[in-house]
């Protein structure tokens, strides 16, 4: 599942209220939505995100319920790594309606050529009987609803909430089919929840749509692997990943690794097999003995690649080692030896 990445350019708003006995609300309206602003531009969401909220709750005591401020809490306290806070405030806008969409007015100077931005009442007069400005717009602003749904939806995931992440999806991908960060996640809440037959089927939904992404080939082939019927299509499935990885070195990493041990298979029971044979059916033990090692002649390339792909990784080397001595290459295993125990060596004590 890709990591949480969250940013937002957060514009600070003008609060006027015209009652005289709401000068003092204003002015705590104004200092909260400074120390808000100054925080998260600083960084600091753990201080932005409480402010933010405090300003949506002044601002709801004067009428007006803007939930633009309980959003940039939101994003603030996702961005402090304060999940519980998040996922709550993203439930409660996601579950009121909240789209952001906004409607704003502008109009042009005639002066100073100057785009000012205006309420919409002081827009609509100066529209009607104004001749010193001009180029009266009105723009909608994009709707965060899909982000809404994509940020809970790795919120759950991550904080381990598979069921919920699920159903959060499920009713997401309701209103927006085709959202890709959904089908996304959609496939790791299937396979965090055992629903592996949906996942499958989800991968390869994806994949008859996008066939070059390395990661959902990758995730096939783990899917494939499981099954003995389907290691092959398991191989074909981590070679094509390869093939699309480019510089991710994790995921070459990993399907070089999953590659060699799907071609070897469940060595333990073979050798359990093996040895229970061997002095009843000793033909029949030899047989099993020369499929073994050809196991290990077609998974000793993947080893090989494993390996020049990270060197300094004990497990490829092991495994790699292993792998010389069962086949016979003793030259080969002496040296893969000598490199585990240098790696060894390192390892921290």
């Amino acid at each position: 599942m890709k990591k949480l990445i969250l940013g937002i350019a957060i514009v600070s708003s003008a609060f006027v209220f015209g009652q005289k006995d709401a000068k003092d609300v204003n002015a705590q309206l104004q200092a909260s939505n400074k120390a808000a602003m100054d925080a998260y531009q600083a960084k600091n969401y753990a201080v932005a995100a409480p402010k933010f909220l405090e300003v949506y709750n002044l601002m709801k005591t004067s009428g007006q319920d803007d939930k633009v401020y309980m959003y940039y809490a939101g994003l603030s306290y996702a961005l402090a790594n304060n999940v519980d806070e998040s996922i709550k405030i993203y439930t409660d806008l996601i579950n009121s309606g909240y789209t952001g969409v906004q409607t704003n007015y502008t109009a042009k100077a005639v002066k100073t050529g100057e785009v000012t931005t205006l309420d919409k009442n002081t827009w609509d007069l100066l529209k009607k009987s104004s001749k010193d400005y001009t180029d009266f717009k009105t723009e909608q602003t994009k709707s965060v609803e899909p982000d809404l749904y994509e940020t809970l939806s790795t919120l759950l995931l991550n904080a381990k909430k598979n069921d919920e992440a699920l159903a959060l999806i499920e009713k997401g991908l309701a209103k927006f089919p085709n959202n890709a960060k959904l089908k996304e996640y959609q496939g790791s809440a299937l396979y965090a929840t055992g629903n592996t037959d949906k996942f499958l089927t989800n991968l390869k939904e994806q994949l008859a749509k996008n066939p070059n992404d390395a990661t959902n080939w990758y995730n096939l082939g783990v899917l494939q692997a499981k099954t003995p019927a389907t290691e092959a299509e398991a191989i074909v499935a981590f070679q094509k990943s390869i093939e699309l990885a480019g510089t991710n070195t994790t995921l070459l990493n990993n399907a070089y690794q999953n590659l060699v041990f799907t071609s070897i298979g469940d060595d333990p029971k073979a050798v359990e097999t093996i040895n229970a044979v061997r002095k009843s059916n000793p033909d029949e033990a030899t047989k099993l003995i020369d499929a073994r090692k050809e196991r290990f002649n077609k998974a000793l390339p993947f080893a090989e690649k494993w390996y020049q792909s990270n060197p300094e990784s004990l497990d490829a080397v092991t495994t790699l080692r292993e792998i010389y001595s069962i086949t016979k290459n003793q030259a080969k295993a002496t040296e893969m030896k000598a490199k585990q125990a240098e790696l060894e060596a390192k390892q921290p004590k």
